[in-house]
């Protein structure tokens, strides 16, 4: 028969039911709804969750790690040179925390194609000094301009400018829960101790407050020179090379190369922060498995209704197969049904989740721990969308497979003789 024909029939037959085709579409609606507003949901929390850490993370770490030396001097003593000594209680010897020639280094790697930033950086443990008591912390000594770049910097600056680092001498920015022990001010002054009993003043700037409410209580940032300057050291002191990458998943490889051609120690993103990843795609696997349960829900509400339909129209089957309809004709025109209602619930459902999403994006979400989150996250991948309408049509075409395979094998004859 003519395509048209049977689309003229499945279409009478939709619409003398109405209400049940009703039914099976908002069942398919509200799947797809849910399927796509959980999706975004689910995944713009993921993206909030490893952005506290991916942001403020390099995708390589390059720095000397404290270890006992490889070879002892025993080792060394000729008389002992074929002999397997047994040391105990190994102790770190004098590591160079420094990384050798960091200058050059840095200059290749900003020449390096794969690479997107390098940001230097120094690392001082200090104490802050609060009337007689001493709160152990840490200075990070920064390039402020690669800060903001490639680490999104002034993102968590909740008070004062990062860039005041740079024009006020001796100028820090503290962790927010670190000011809060300090009861320290923007613009008031702190007064540290270095590990070496040097004692410092340093002007208050800003605060930093990263989520990470632990962290806060012991990070503080500074410019390079002022680090440089509290631990006594020259302008080309550098401990930390931190790297940005173009592609983040080239970063275990990337990490070994360059931890070998520059002799240092090198940690990658995935290696440092395992966790993350796996919280990550668990996230998202339940965020999936209920959405095509709800799919797989509305997919036997579907079956249902055209059981009871092909059930109801015996007769009219009947009539059509003894007029010339095919079995093939049948089971097209109640595919046609199946399809249809898939493509109509699905259709509104896209547009009834983008509409759910955006009113859950636009819903006020305040916390202290994360002061640049001001709604809640969503995240508008059009993949979720191609997801849901290729999910709803495959669900409802095989909820009407069954019913049409039954439907295009009814025997008029029998029926007919039945009447």
């Amino acid at each position: 028969m003519k395509p048209k024909l049977l689309f003229n029939i499945a279409q009478s037959l939709l619409m003398a039911r109405w209400r049940q085709t009703l039914i099976a579409a908002v069942g398919v609606t509200f799947g797809i709804t849910m399927f796509i507003a959980l999706l975004s949901f689910m995944s713009g929390l993921n993206d909030l969750l490893d952005g506290l850490v991916v942001n403020r993370t390099p995708h390589i770490r390059l720095y000397n790690d404290i270890r006992p030396r490889q070879h002892q001097a025993v080792t060394k003593w000729p008389a002992y040179k074929n002999d397997y000594p047994i040391i105990s209680s190994l102790k770190s010897g004098n590591v160079r925390q420094e990384i050798y020639n960091s200058g050059p280094i840095i200059q290749a790697l900003e020449q390096n194609k794969q690479v997107l930033g390098v940001a230097p950086t120094i690392t001082a443990q200090v104490f802050f000094n609060d009337g007689t008591v001493a709160i152990n912390g840490v200075i990070n000594g920064i390039d402020v301009a690669a800060e903001r770049k490639l680490f999104f910097f002034d993102d968590y600056i909740v008070a004062g400018k990062s860039s005041d680092l740079n024009t006020i001498p001796n100028s820090i920015i503290l962790g927010k829960a670190l000011a809060e022990k300090l009861v320290a001010n923007v613009g008031d002054v702190v007064q540290i101790t270095t590990s070496t009993g040097t004692i410092f003043q340093l002007k208050v700037v800003g605060y930093f407050q990263s989520g990470l409410n632990d962290f806060d209580k012991a990070q503080s940032y500074a410019s390079i020179q002022t680090t440089q300057k509290i631990l006594g050291k020259s302008s080309l002191y550098i401990t930390d090379i931190r790297i940005k990458l173009h592609n983040i998943n080239e970063a275990p490889a990337l990490a070994k190369t360059f931890g070998r051609i520059y002799g240092v120690d090198a940690e990658d993103i995935q290696t440092a922060n395992s966790q993350f990843e796996t919280g990550s795609f668990v996230r998202s696997l339940i965020s999936y498995a209920v959405g095509i349960t709800l799919l797989i829900v509305a997919g036997f509400g579907i079956y249902n209704i055209l059981n009871m339909m092909i059930y109801e129209k015996m007769d009219t089957i009947a009539i059509m197969k003894a007029m010339g309809f095919s079995g093939r004709d049948v089971k097209t025109i109640f595919l046609v049904i199946a399809i249809g209602i898939g493509l109509f619930g699905g259709g509104t459902g896209l547009l009834a989740g983008y509409g759910l999403s955006v009113v859950i994006n636009h819903i006020p979400f305040h916390t202290a721990a994360l002061p640049t989150v001001k709604t809640y996250p969503i995240n508008y991948n059009p993949l979720f969308y191609i997801i849901g309408i290729s999910f709803s049509l495959i669900t409802t075409y095989l909820a009407g497979w069954l019913p049409a395979r039954k439907a295009s094998k009814i025997d008029p004859v029998v029926i007919i003789r039945g009447k």
